[in-house]
């Protein structure tokens, strides 16, 4: 054969392997493309969710022309995000199942949301309720056993919004609470009534009564507020939202000018609406204790003047420094470095924090490439959470969580994880 002759032959088999590689990209691809489309037949699609890849699955999941029997199939997947997306789909199609027409449908999509609510993986669970929270079409069972969930991910959420939870249901939640998240997440709901109020100042949990009394849309009877006041002198926490609380009587304003500290005093005394002999009350008050040298600055403020502190941007701290602003009670500097070191914007660090929720915190931490001891620390003193709700150090120095589970608290919050976080 001569040179010619081989050379044309190697340009034939180039060619012909070209074609053929890409005929087998094409049949790779095949799959999930259709998988995407809402008109290729339930047959196809039901066949997919058997045998098709991960991301091919995920595809049908979310594809609303999905039958009945491939949604069954995906809702046992062994891929959390397969489940997490039927989920999505689920919750989306309910509003369109609600005609008559579709009842026996429905009905099978209320077995499989139930199914979802009871998934083993918090995530599926987490996604599900933060899609249906706001529905009033939504299934009560699937409502009831996410607001029982012990994670508050996936309890929280249908706590603090579902329309679905009557007071009833909400008052024997309380009664029942396993743990702190649940009362403040109900006494956030806007509205709340009364009743539902009185059974949070009844649970004697400071954190939930601090949050039910800045609720604006929380209803709470007269003499509850007087309850909540003869409570207050020996809980400092309570003082600022009792102070700013728009339904105080003039009886109730009395009683805390008694024993709160010069700043809420003067708070008080400018409040639109009081009497004269109200006005002199408090203003009489506040001199005294002016007088006596209080302050009324709050003794937590940043004694400093606001031109030295380094604007937001410019906190990065390091282990050391971040220890010391939690020791002086400084919650933006810690918020603010925590969200440099963790390449992480502000507002979701501080929504992480004020989820009280230990290991997202454990989680933040860990990606700022902190320590566990500064994870702790922050849970103590920061967040304040109870003994029974903070996570300590594995073997006294370690993270307590795997890298998997951090890095899922993580995405909840849409942080993306960061691969040279300590281990």
């Amino acid at each position: 054969m001569g040179l010619n002759d081989r050379q044309e032959q190697q340009s034939s088999q180039q060619a012909e392997g070209g074609v053929l590689e890409l005929l087998e990209e094409r049949t790779q691809n095949a799959p999930h493309e259709l998988a995407h489309r809402m008109d290729v037949g339930s047959d196809i699609l039901g066949y997919l969710a058997i045998h098709g890849g991960v991301a091919t699955r995920r595809a049908v999941a979310a594809n609303r022309a999905a039958p009945v029997h491939a949604n069954r199939l995906l809702g046992d997947d062994e891929d959390d995000e397969v489940r997490a997306e039927l989920a999505r789909k689920m919750v989306r199609l309910m509003p369109d199942l609600s005609r008559e027409e579709m009842l026996h449908l429905r009905a099978i999509s209320i077995e499989l949301l139930e199914k979802l609510a009871r998934d083993q993986a918090p995530r599926v669970r987490a996604i599900l309720a933060d899609e249906i929270k706001h529905l009033d079409c939504a299934p009560k069972s699937v409502i009831d056993t996410l607001a029982r969930d012990v994670e508050e991910i996936v309890a929280a959420p249908i706590l603090e919004y579902s329309p679905l939870l009557s007071d009833a249901d909400l008052v024997e939640i309380v009664a029942g609470a396993r743990a702190e998240f649940a009362l403040s997440a109900i006494a956030r709901r806007q509205p709340l009534t009364s009743e539902v109020s009185d059974a949070i100042v009844g649970s004697l949990d400071i954190p939930a009564m601090a949050t039910l009394l800045a609720n604006p849309k929380a209803s709470i009877r007269d003499e509850t507020l007087e309850q909540l006041v003869e409570s207050a002198e020996e809980i400092h926490t309570l003082h600022e939202p009792l102070v700013l609380r728009g339904d105080l009587s003039v009886r109730t304003i009395r009683r805390l000018a008694s024993f709160v500290g010069a700043a809420l005093l003067e708070t008080l005394s400018q409040r639109r609406g009081l009497d004269d002999d109200t006005c002199f009350f408090l203003n009489r008050r506040l001199r005294a204790r002016l007088e006596q040298g209080e302050e009324t600055a709050p003794a937590y403020q940043v004694k400093s003047p606001p031109a030295a502190a380094p604007p937001a941007r410019d906190i990065v701290l390091d282990e050391e420094g971040v220890m010391e602003a939690v020791r002086a009670g400084q919650k933006e500097v810690v918020l603010n470095a925590l969200a440099q070191s963790a390449k992480v914007p502000l507002d979701t660090v501080r929504r992480i924090v004020e989820s009280r929720s230990a290991k997202a915190v454990i989680a933040l931490v860990w990606k700022a490439q902190l320590s566990m001891r500064v994870a702790f620390k922050i849970q103590t003193s920061v967040m304040r959470l109870r003994a029974g709700d903070v996570i300590p150090a594995r073997n006294g120095k370690d993270f307590p969580l795997t890298q998997e589970e951090m890095c899922w608290q993580l995405t909840y919050f849409n942080v993306p994880e960061l691969p040279g976080a300590k281990s």
